[in-house]
Protein backbone atom coordinates (compact mmCIF):
# COMPACT_ATOMS: atom_id res chain seq x y z
CA UNK A 1 0.00 0.00 0.00
CA UNK A 2 1.45 3.72 -0.91
CA UNK A 3 0.48 5.74 1.62
CA UNK A 4 0.06 9.47 -0.39
CA UNK A 5 -1.00 13.48 1.26
CA UNK A 6 -3.95 14.87 -0.75
CA UNK A 7 -2.89 18.10 -0.34
CA UNK A 8 -6.16 19.56 1.22
CA UNK A 9 -5.04 18.32 3.88
CA UNK A 10 -2.45 20.99 4.26
CA UNK A 11 -4.58 23.81 1.92
CA UNK A 12 -3.25 26.94 2.93
CA UNK A 13 0.69 26.28 2.15
CA UNK A 14 2.03 27.17 -1.58
CA UNK A 15 2.32 24.43 -4.10
CA UNK A 16 5.82 23.52 -3.91
CA UNK A 17 5.95 24.08 0.12
CA UNK A 18 3.43 21.01 0.42
CA UNK A 19 5.67 18.71 -1.87
CA UNK A 20 8.17 19.15 0.26
CA UNK A 21 6.06 18.75 3.95
CA UNK A 22 4.57 15.69 2.16
CA UNK A 23 8.29 13.85 1.06
CA UNK A 24 9.50 15.15 4.92
CA UNK A 25 6.56 13.72 6.69
CA UNK A 26 7.75 10.85 5.01
CA UNK A 27 4.46 9.81 2.44
CA UNK A 28 5.60 7.80 -0.77
CA UNK A 29 3.23 9.62 -2.94
CA UNK A 30 1.15 13.28 -3.14
CA UNK A 31 -2.77 13.80 -4.81
CA UNK A 32 -2.12 17.61 -6.10
CA UNK A 33 -4.94 19.72 -7.04
CA UNK A 34 -4.49 21.20 -10.73
CA UNK A 35 -6.04 24.77 -9.48
CA UNK A 36 -3.05 24.62 -7.45
CA UNK A 37 -0.62 24.46 -10.44
CA UNK A 38 -2.71 27.03 -12.24
CA UNK A 39 -1.83 29.35 -8.99
CA UNK A 40 1.78 28.39 -9.12
CA UNK A 41 1.59 29.69 -12.99
CA UNK A 42 -0.48 32.54 -12.32
CA UNK A 43 2.17 33.94 -9.39
CA UNK A 44 5.22 33.59 -12.36
CA UNK A 45 6.34 29.58 -12.16
CA UNK A 46 6.14 27.44 -14.41
CA UNK A 47 5.35 23.65 -14.85
CA UNK A 48 8.31 22.82 -14.61
CA UNK A 49 9.23 23.61 -11.23
CA UNK A 50 6.45 21.42 -10.17
CA UNK A 51 8.25 18.47 -12.16
CA UNK A 52 11.67 19.26 -10.69
CA UNK A 53 10.58 18.88 -7.07
CA UNK A 54 8.01 16.15 -7.71
CA UNK A 55 11.34 14.25 -8.77
CA UNK A 56 14.13 15.67 -6.09
CA UNK A 57 11.55 14.20 -3.69
CA UNK A 58 10.79 11.17 -5.05
CA UNK A 59 7.10 11.55 -4.88
CA UNK A 60 4.53 9.72 -7.04
CA UNK A 61 1.46 11.25 -8.14
CA UNK A 62 -1.56 8.96 -8.42
CA UNK A 63 -4.28 10.96 -8.83
CA UNK A 64 -5.16 14.81 -9.73
CA UNK A 65 -8.32 16.54 -8.64
CA UNK A 66 -9.98 17.67 -10.70
CA UNK A 67 -12.42 17.53 -13.70
CA UNK A 68 -15.47 19.83 -13.23
CA UNK A 69 -19.02 21.20 -15.17
CA UNK A 70 -18.37 18.55 -17.96
CA UNK A 71 -21.81 16.97 -16.76
CA UNK A 72 -24.19 19.71 -16.60
CA UNK A 73 -23.58 21.95 -19.77
CA UNK A 74 -25.17 22.35 -23.05
CA UNK A 75 -24.59 22.97 -26.53
CA UNK A 76 -21.69 25.88 -27.26
CA UNK A 77 -20.73 25.54 -23.19
CA UNK A 78 -20.46 21.63 -22.77
CA UNK A 79 -17.92 22.57 -26.30
CA UNK A 80 -15.99 24.62 -24.24
CA UNK A 81 -15.93 22.78 -20.72
CA UNK A 82 -14.50 19.56 -22.74
CA UNK A 83 -11.81 21.86 -24.01
CA UNK A 84 -11.04 23.00 -20.87
CA UNK A 85 -11.12 18.86 -19.40
CA UNK A 86 -8.68 18.40 -22.40
CA UNK A 87 -6.32 20.90 -21.18
CA UNK A 88 -6.68 19.64 -17.46
CA UNK A 89 -5.93 16.43 -18.83
CA UNK A 90 -2.80 17.20 -20.90
CA UNK A 91 -1.25 18.77 -17.61
CA UNK A 92 -2.20 15.74 -15.50
CA UNK A 93 -0.46 13.55 -18.41
CA UNK A 94 2.26 16.24 -18.55
CA UNK A 95 2.97 15.92 -14.47
CA UNK A 96 2.56 11.57 -14.94
CA UNK A 97 -0.46 10.76 -13.06
CA UNK A 98 -2.41 7.88 -14.52
CA UNK A 99 -5.56 9.52 -12.93
CA UNK A 100 -7.56 12.57 -12.88
CA UNK A 101 -10.97 13.04 -10.67
CA UNK A 102 -14.19 13.61 -12.59
CA UNK A 103 -16.27 15.47 -10.40
CA UNK A 104 -19.63 14.36 -10.76
CA UNK A 105 -22.51 17.88 -11.26
CA UNK A 106 -23.39 19.41 -7.84
CA UNK A 107 -27.62 19.38 -8.53
CA UNK A 108 -29.33 16.19 -10.25
CA UNK A 109 -28.68 15.19 -13.84
CA UNK A 110 -30.40 12.85 -16.14
CA UNK A 111 -28.44 9.51 -15.90
CA UNK A 112 -28.16 9.11 -19.44
CA UNK A 113 -26.50 12.15 -19.73
CA UNK A 114 -24.39 11.50 -16.90
CA UNK A 115 -23.19 8.55 -18.86
CA UNK A 116 -23.03 10.17 -22.49
CA UNK A 117 -20.70 12.79 -20.83
CA UNK A 118 -18.51 10.68 -18.83
CA UNK A 119 -18.27 8.45 -21.92
CA UNK A 120 -16.07 11.38 -23.83
CA UNK A 121 -14.16 11.92 -21.59
CA UNK A 122 -12.77 8.64 -21.10
CA UNK A 123 -12.53 8.65 -24.94
CA UNK A 124 -10.18 12.05 -24.86
CA UNK A 125 -8.43 10.76 -21.77
CA UNK A 126 -7.29 7.72 -24.24
CA UNK A 127 -6.09 9.95 -26.49
CA UNK A 128 -3.94 12.36 -24.23
CA UNK A 129 -2.87 9.43 -21.65
CA UNK A 130 -4.63 9.80 -18.63
CA UNK A 131 -7.42 7.75 -17.32
CA UNK A 132 -10.70 10.00 -16.07
CA UNK A 133 -11.98 8.18 -12.68
CA UNK A 134 -15.70 8.80 -11.59
CA UNK A 135 -16.07 10.31 -8.45
CA UNK A 136 -18.94 10.75 -6.33
CA UNK A 137 -20.47 13.23 -3.39
CA UNK A 138 -22.25 12.08 -0.17
CA UNK A 139 -24.07 15.95 -0.50
CA UNK A 140 -24.26 16.24 -4.12
CA UNK A 141 -27.69 15.47 -5.77
CA UNK A 142 -26.01 13.62 -9.19
CA UNK A 143 -23.88 10.89 -7.57
CA UNK A 144 -23.60 10.61 -4.25
CA UNK A 145 -22.77 7.02 -2.93
CA UNK A 146 -20.76 4.16 -4.61
CA UNK A 147 -23.35 2.29 -5.60
CA UNK A 148 -24.42 5.96 -7.72
CA UNK A 149 -20.53 5.34 -9.11
CA UNK A 150 -20.52 1.91 -9.76
CA UNK A 151 -24.33 2.45 -11.58
CA UNK A 152 -22.42 5.33 -14.00
CA UNK A 153 -19.01 3.09 -14.58
CA UNK A 154 -21.10 -0.57 -15.57
CA UNK A 155 -23.45 1.18 -17.95
CA UNK A 156 -20.67 3.14 -20.01
CA UNK A 157 -19.36 -0.11 -20.65
CA UNK A 158 -15.66 1.18 -21.38
CA UNK A 159 -12.60 -0.66 -19.55
CA UNK A 160 -10.86 2.66 -18.54
CA UNK A 161 -13.70 3.30 -16.65
CA UNK A 162 -12.99 3.59 -12.66
CA UNK A 163 -13.86 5.27 -9.68
CA UNK A 164 -12.17 6.57 -6.84
CA UNK A 165 -13.41 5.43 -3.56
CA UNK A 166 -13.93 7.81 -0.43
CA UNK A 167 -14.91 6.95 3.24
CA UNK A 168 -16.13 10.01 4.16
CA UNK A 169 -18.76 9.96 1.32
CA UNK A 170 -18.94 6.24 1.93
CA UNK A 171 -20.24 7.78 5.31
CA UNK A 172 -22.43 10.04 4.50
CA UNK A 173 -24.14 8.81 2.19
CA UNK A 174 -24.87 5.70 4.63
CA UNK A 175 -23.31 3.13 2.30
CA UNK A 176 -23.06 -0.02 3.79
CA UNK A 177 -20.06 -2.60 3.84
CA UNK A 178 -22.45 -4.57 1.31
CA UNK A 179 -22.49 -2.00 -0.91
CA UNK A 180 -18.60 -1.82 -1.13
CA UNK A 181 -18.76 -5.32 -1.92
CA UNK A 182 -20.02 -4.83 -5.07
CA UNK A 183 -17.57 -3.27 -6.74
CA UNK A 184 -15.07 -5.15 -8.33
CA UNK A 185 -11.66 -4.32 -6.76
CA UNK A 186 -10.10 -3.61 -11.04
CA UNK A 187 -12.26 -0.63 -11.02
CA UNK A 188 -11.28 0.85 -8.09
CA UNK A 189 -8.53 3.57 -9.05
CA UNK A 190 -7.58 5.13 -5.89
CA UNK A 191 -9.02 5.33 -1.97
CA UNK A 192 -9.48 8.83 -0.01
CA UNK A 193 -9.40 7.83 3.63
CA UNK A 194 -10.81 10.37 6.61
CA UNK A 195 -13.19 9.96 8.91
CA UNK A 196 -16.67 12.12 9.93
CA UNK A 197 -17.45 13.89 12.19
CA UNK A 198 -20.05 13.09 15.16
CA UNK A 199 -21.58 16.36 15.42
CA UNK A 200 -23.77 15.98 12.64
CA UNK A 201 -26.41 13.39 11.19
CA UNK A 202 -25.13 11.10 8.37
CA UNK A 203 -26.24 12.99 4.88
CA UNK A 204 -25.90 16.46 6.59
CA UNK A 205 -21.95 16.42 6.62
CA UNK A 206 -19.90 18.57 4.29
CA UNK A 207 -16.15 18.52 3.66
CA UNK A 208 -15.06 20.46 6.28
CA UNK A 209 -16.77 17.67 8.72
CA UNK A 210 -14.10 15.18 7.65
CA UNK A 211 -11.26 14.40 10.45
CA UNK A 212 -8.21 12.56 11.30
CA UNK A 213 -8.71 8.53 10.89
CA UNK A 214 -9.39 7.19 14.59
CA UNK A 215 -11.07 10.78 15.49
CA UNK A 216 -14.47 10.02 13.88
CA UNK A 217 -17.77 8.01 13.81
CA UNK A 218 -16.67 5.89 10.69
CA UNK A 219 -16.06 2.56 11.44
CA UNK A 220 -12.84 2.91 9.10
CA UNK A 221 -11.20 -0.53 9.77
CA UNK A 222 -14.28 -2.48 8.88
CA UNK A 223 -14.00 -1.18 5.44
CA UNK A 224 -10.29 -1.40 5.19
CA UNK A 225 -10.33 -4.82 6.45
CA UNK A 226 -12.74 -5.85 3.35
CA UNK A 227 -11.25 -3.89 1.32
CA UNK A 228 -8.11 -6.00 1.48
CA UNK A 229 -9.75 -8.85 1.74
CA UNK A 230 -11.40 -7.99 -1.76
CA UNK A 231 -7.31 -7.72 -2.67
CA UNK A 232 -6.96 -4.25 -2.43
CA UNK A 233 -3.23 -3.09 -2.25
CA UNK A 234 -2.90 0.14 -4.14
CA UNK A 235 -2.30 3.85 -3.22
CA UNK A 236 -4.37 5.51 -0.64
CA UNK A 237 -4.74 9.13 0.31
CA UNK A 238 -5.18 11.66 3.56
CA UNK A 239 -7.66 13.52 2.41
CA UNK A 240 -9.02 16.18 4.87
CA UNK A 241 -10.78 19.78 4.89
CA UNK A 242 -10.42 20.61 7.96
CA UNK A 243 -10.10 24.46 8.92
CA UNK A 244 -9.15 23.52 12.70
CA UNK A 245 -6.40 21.41 11.15
CA UNK A 246 -5.33 24.40 8.41
CA UNK A 247 -4.41 26.28 11.58
CA UNK A 248 -1.39 23.73 12.78
CA UNK A 249 1.74 23.28 11.78
CA UNK A 250 1.35 21.70 8.50
CA UNK A 251 4.21 19.51 8.96
CA UNK A 252 2.73 17.75 12.20
CA UNK A 253 -0.51 17.51 10.55
CA UNK A 254 1.11 15.77 7.50
CA UNK A 255 3.20 13.53 10.09
CA UNK A 256 -0.25 12.58 12.48
CA UNK A 257 -1.94 11.74 9.14
CA UNK A 258 0.75 8.82 8.30
CA UNK A 259 0.63 7.60 11.50
CA UNK A 260 -2.78 7.28 11.44
CA UNK A 261 -2.73 5.79 8.44
CA UNK A 262 -0.33 3.40 8.87
CA UNK A 263 -2.16 2.43 12.64
CA UNK A 264 -5.49 1.75 10.26
CA UNK A 265 -4.09 -0.37 7.60
CA UNK A 266 -1.23 -2.04 9.19
CA UNK A 267 -2.77 -2.58 12.69
CA UNK A 268 -4.50 -5.50 13.93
Amino acid sequence: MLYCLNTSTIRPQPLLEKIRIAAEAGYGGIELWINDIYEHIGHGGEVRDVEHALADRGLVVPCMIALRNWGEPLGPEFILALGECRRRMELVARIGAPFVVATPPRDACPFPQLVERYRELLRIGRDVGVRPTFEYIGFFASARSPCDALRVVEEVQDPDATLILDSFHNYNSGSSLDNLRRIPVERISHYHVSDAGRDKPVGQLIDSDRVMPGDGAADLKAEVRLLRQAGYDRTVSLELFNIDLWEQPPLDVARQGLERLQALFEGD
